[in-house]
């Protein structure tokens, strides 16, 4: 894991001092909320329906037990002893008092942990794979290189007031685990005729109000031209973007309204402008930092434990656990480990103290002190031996953690939405409750097979339901909570925007609604192991449309 050297630390202390003199200023009534807004944001504090919340960042979604307990001491401590981790791999707290956010930022800075880049018009916390490192299809470790990017821009002076936020994601296998291609710059590591490593760019992703998928402006990036090259993307847009409407301030919206081959061709001017002195990648810092991500020294440990097979065969529950929850480890002998954050009847993505605790205890006991946060909203326990995965389980069902539904239908994302959000027109976390229950993680589950369910409680879409399978989209309609419905959308490397399907559909009747997409997909299937993507994108929306409309027919919806 990358250390903070002395300018990241001198750098984040310094962060907390200025915010404790503007945090004491605006409690003496010397700053308005008005004139607090822009010093909060940047330190990720929003101010939400019912208090302040505190956004903190998990650069590329790893961090270790060590920080991760320091984040469960802030929950007891200046929280209501929980967390909610984000679809930006991120961890927020929804109930911080004003007054302690500048301790809370000093605990953070301690662990070597910070909210910056979080919020406001900048580039955002970068994200990657959360099986970096391990994944058994892996090209490449992405990690160093959205460091290299997270160092290059925290507090970029030419990209710190950009016309709105703007996000970096980082692939490294063939399998699309960041979903690259809904953000500003996605970046998918591949390799070239010569072997060499480098990356395919695609810019112009998003989501929220205008959800568009990613074009690809270069085919192959060397690394040495990493940094240069986004540096002329960010430019461009930092020009060229709109600063009139900031629904349409967004890298993609240039994109749409000058088309691809304009943009292009205005990076590729700006980026070959800077000639040779351009900001190089030297080959000796690129080592430098992926010799932080280096892989642990791992013992060796046989490719197939009799103990696990053993336990797989009495132990219904914690065969179904294995079948959904580990992965293929690029070490024989060893798995990745998913931690659903989705008890059945849960709130997505939250996570008490206590929890936070024995996941702590885990990844120092049995996975290298080594954990990651998923945009799914999960945790992920690394480096798991075979023969351990018995133990990790019994303490994980301890503290009801071992949902086996990593991936199934009731691993649901879903955002805050009206229990907390300020910009939410209706409830995610209620219809992601009785989704859930209604199909929860046994044998109908299993059955359904992988099956993405994603809910936003607003336009800004923050549950990332554009790229569901089934996406929710929670509106308000003449005072009432309303859902409108989308299938086949996509984050994956065949990434697509979920198409709207029928009208939209009341608190009551939507999970039902849900209910009927699943049971058309389940009677349509040409095999058992056809999934429902597959199935929708076979027979397009007619199906479904029509099984809606005709069990909702002369009904309320």
């Amino acid at each position: 894991m990358y250390r903070y050297d002395e300018f990241d630390a001198a750098f984040v202390w310094a962060r907390v001092d200025q915010f404790r003199e503007q945090v004491g200023r605006r409690l003496a009534g010397e700053l308005t909320e008005d004139q607090f807004r822009p010093h909060r944001l940047m330190n990720g504090l929003y101010l939400q329906l019912h208090a302040y919340m505190l956004r903190i960042a998990v650069p590329y979604g790893t961090l270790n037990s060590r920080q991760l307990r320091k984040l469960a001491e802030i929950a007891r401590k200046y929280d209501r002893g929980y967390g909610h981790f984000t679809t930006r791999q991120n961890l927020q707290f929804n109930w911080p008092a004003l007054k302690d956010t500048p301790d809370i930022l000093a605990e953070l800075a301690s662990v070597e942990m910070h909210a910056i880049q979080t919020s406001g018009n900048c580039i955002r916390n970068v994200t990657a794979d959360h099986f970096a490192g391990v994944a058994a299809d892996e090209l490449a470790d992405p990690r160093p290189y959205a460091e290299i990017l997270r160092q290059w821009s925290s507090l970029h002076p030419e990209f710190s007031f950009l016309p709105r936020k703007f996000k970096i994601a980082v692939n490294g296998a063939p399998k699309d685990r960041a979903v690259i291609q809904a953000h500003d710059i996605g970046l998918q590591i591949v390799r070239n005729e010569a072997g060499e490593i480098g990356f395919t760019v695609y810019v112009g992703g998003g989501l929220g109000r205008t959800p568009l998928i990613g074009h690809k402006v270069r085919e192959f990036l060397p690394v040495h031209d990493l940094l240069a090259y986004c540096e002329a993307i960010l430019r461009v847009y930092n020009l060229e973007g709109r600063r009139d409407n900031k629904f349409k301030a967004r890298v993609k919206i240039l994109l749409h309204e000058r088309g691809t081959p304009a943009v292009r061709e205005l990076i590729e001017a700006e980026f070959a402008a800077r000639g040779d002195a351009g900001l190089g990648l030297p080959p000796a810092e690129v080592a430098r930092i992926q010799a932080y991500f280096a892989p642990p020294k791992l013992t060796s440990r046989p490719a197939v434990s009799d103990r696990l097979e053993r336990r797989r065969g009495k132990d219904e529950k914690f065969s179904r656990f294995l079948e959904s929850n580990v992965v293929a480890h690029k070490v024989p002998g060893y798995a990745i480990v998913t931690i659903s954050l989705k008890p059945i009847g849960g709130v997505p993505g939250d996570a008490s103290a206590d929890q936070m605790d024995a996941v702590a205890d885990l990844a120092e006991d049995y996975s290298q002190d080594e954990l990651r946060v998923s945009h799914e909203q999960n945790l992920i326990l690394p480096y798991v031996a075979l023969d351990e995965l018995s133990a990790v389980y019994d303490r994980l069902a301890s503290v009801g953690l071992a949902t086996p539904n990593a991936g199934l239908i009731s691993d649901i994302i879903a955002c805050p939405g009206l229990d907390y959000c300020a910009l939410a027109t209706a409830r995610s976390i209620p219809i992601a409750q009785r989704l859930s229950e209604r199909f929860g993680d046994g044998a109908r589950a299993r059955a359904i097979g992988p099956l993405k369910i994603k809910i936003s409680g607003c336009i800004n879409a923050c549950g990332h339901h554009h790229v569901g399978h089934i996406g929710i989209l929670g509106l308000e309609r003449n005072g009432e909570e309303t859902y409108q419905i989308t299938l086949g959308g996509s984050g994956d490397e065949t990434a697509s925007i979920g198409g709207i399907i029928g009208p939209g559909f009341s608190t009551e009747t939507v999970v039902e609604a849900v209910e009927t997409v699943v049971a058309t997909y389940m009677a349509r299937r040409d095999r058992p192991d056809e999934t429902f993507l597959d199935v929708y994108r076979r027979l397009g929306p007619a199906p479904f449309k029509e099984a809606l409309y005709e069990r909702n027919k002369g009904a309320d919806i």
